[in-house]
Order: structure tokens, then sequence, then C-alpha cells
């Protein structure tokens, strides 16, 4: 059985669970919270957030983001999953 973390969304303060083997969109999605999305595999980046807290491990190597966003904290929740409780907030 996989590890479950929380996930908190600002500004809304909406929070969810999601394993951590389980994308942190899909997991949002499931637990019937509207987040945006298109491709779910890391290109189009409609779902592009800012990681606040916490830790995410993307599932492929190198998703649609610069060096200077992954820098700057941004991931792809459709192609990141937890690795602790985490805190998203809007690009």
């Amino acid at each position: 059985m996989s590890e479950t973390f929380l996930v908190t969304l600002l500004p809304t303060g909406q929070t969810f669970s999601a394993t951590a083997d389980q994308p942190l969109l899909l997991a949002g999605l499931a637990a019937g919270i509207a987040l945006p999305w298109s491709c779910r595999n890391g290109t189009c980046r409609s779902c592009i957030s800012r990681l606040v807290a916490g830790r995410v491990e993307h599932r492929i190597p190198w998703p649609g983001l610069s060096a200077e966003e992954k820098t700057d904290g941004f991931i792809l929740p459709c192609v990141a999953e937890p690795r602790s409780d985490v805190t998203l907030g809007r690009s």
C-alpha cells in the first residue's frame, strides 16, 4: 500500500489526499476539485503550479519546465507525485 499525503491548494485552502504513486492532478480531480489541465503528460503546461512547501517527484525525467522554472519551484501536477505533504500555489 502506498503512503498517503495531504495536498493543500493556495489561496483557497482546499485539501485532498494523494498517494505516493498518484499524480497530484489525478488525485485532485478524483477528490472533486476542479484543477486546470489538458494533456496530463507534462507538455501543455496548463496545470503549472508553484510548489510552496513539500517534496514531489516528476514521473518523467524532464517535464515541460525550463531549468529556471524548476529552480523557482514550479511543478507540473499532472506528472508530479508527492513525497511528503504538499502545498501548491497557482502560477
